[in-house]
């Protein structure tokens, strides 16, 4: 599959994938891959299109953790497409809306990326279990998209 752009380099991508591993006991490495992948798509579309209220499936969701713990590769990989995308978890099952799994994958698309539809499923029919029992959803959700600072505070 060719994106648009390289996702993660090498070691930046196996750092991610181990910490997705570590966090669900089991999972093959092949999907946990899988998920990096589409968490970065995830975030890289989100910090291009702020105003777009995307937002991840809850498999996705897990490997978007798995990028916020890298904290300095997550940092430089929302500048590279826009701000930074801010991450506060939401638990309530109620919110989901299945609209707004199918314009985020829209949005990838337009962003460059070709989504793997295999892991944007409603949260109560996922390809694979996952730690993160986050439940983000409405078009005012938690996902915020900070602005790039202004050079030399002005």
């Amino acid at each position: 599959m060719a994106e648009r752009t390289a996702l993660l380099d090498g070691p930046q991508r196996q750092g991610v994938v181990q910490t997705v591993l570590d966090n669900n006991p089991g999972m093959e490495p092949g999907m946990a891959e899988r998920i990096v992948d589409e968490a970065t798509k995830f975030v890289l579309t989100a910090a291009e299109f702020p105003q777009a209220a995307l937002t991840p499936s809850r498999v996705v969701d897990e490997g978007w953790h798995g990028l916020i713990l890298h904290t300095r590769l997550y940092k430089a990989l929302c500048a590279r497409r826009g701000g930074y995308v801010e991450h506060t978890p939401g638990y309530d099952p109620e919110n989901y809306d299945p609209a707004i799994l199918t314009r985020t994958q829209a949005m990838m698309r337009e962003a460059g990326f070709t989504p793997d539809e295999e892991l944007w499923t409603a949260p109560d029919k996922p390809l694979v279990t996952v730690a993160a029992q986050c439940q983000h959803g409405k078009d005012d959700g938690p996902i915020i998209v900070q602005p790039k600072p202004k050079p030399n505070g002005g």
